[in-house]
């Protein structure tokens, strides 16, 4: 190659990453109001809603959501999961799921974050769709339902043609680190159809390889840390625990930094 080609090759690569890293953004999940709070000052770009998070998360209460949205003004994406466990619902459920998307609407989100499945681990398309139907005009993320399907490559087609906007995955692995391979290849099925937005386990140490292993834009984290809670009372015959779920703001920033190319 002459030296001008390499200077071509060099300066079109270049361009790219620039670009790919104008539409790179982050996703922190919230469990409180003050999480949001550091969530957005930390620099992330949108926020996943969630209570519960012994149980991996479930839907927030309307007081939760509406105080979330009148705090903060980047984009905010409720979970619609009625419960923890598995993501097959019965008909009480799924109407409750309904019932938190018409709120998350009336209250302004931007989106919401769901999942159903079949008894046999394939995506229930019929009921999704029908919830991506109700959600609209907001954006839904397919979340990690998606990690327990029978076949993934199929589940992704599944995805897409419900009308989902984002999947969210860790590659069928317990961390987006271990299944990097996987995920590549649903990021390169899928084109331009939906973004595939790698989750679990990733933080500011891991990223870069990511975005190097993956190729992916858009990216999710907990970086959860627990903090103690303010009373100064415990009673020490209920021995609790009394820590609290929060978020660690110089991890956020850390990670907004990588994400657009700016030194850490």
């Amino acid at each position: 190659m002459t030296i001008s080609g390499i200077k071509y090759w060099y300066g079109t690569a270049a361009i790219k990453l620039n670009k790919m890293q104008d539409n790179m953004k982050l996703e922190i999940i919230a469990f409180t109001v003050h999480s949001c709070k550091l969530i957005e000052e930390a620099g992330a770009d949108r926020i996943e809603l969630c209570d519960n998070p012994a149980e991996g998360g479930t839907t927030p209460s309307y007081g939760f959501i509406k105080q979330a949205r009148s705090t903060c003004s980047i984009p905010i994406f409720p979970m619609i999961r009625p419960r923890g466990g598995d993501f097959l619902y019965d008909g009480d459920e799924f109407d409750v799921m309904k019932t938190d998307i018409r709120a998350c609407k009336l209250l302004g989100c931007d989106g919401v974050v769901l999942g159903i499945l079949k008894a046999d681990g394939s995506v229930d398309t019929d009921r999704c769709r029908e919830l991506v139907d109700l959600a609209y005009p907001m954006e839904v993320s397919f979340h990690r339902a998606f990690d327990r399907t029978a076949d993934p490559i199929q589940s992704l087609e599944d995805v897409i043609n419900i009308g989902c906007t984002r999947l969210l995955s860790s590659g069928c692995q317990p961390t987006a680190e271990k299944g990097s391979a996987l995920l590549k290849t649903l990021i390169e099925k899928a084109g331009d159809r939906i973004i595939v937005m790698p989750g679990s386990g990733i933080r500011s140490d891991n990223l870069q390889d990511l975005i190097q292993s993956t190729g992916a834009i858009e990216y999710h984290s907990s970086a959860r840390i627990q903090v103690p809670g303010h009373m100064s009372f415990q009673q020490s015959s209920l021995p609790e625990n009394m820590m609290l779920t929060s978020v660690d703001a110089e991890e956020i920033r850390k990670m907004a930094q990588i994400l657009k190319g700016q030194p850490v």
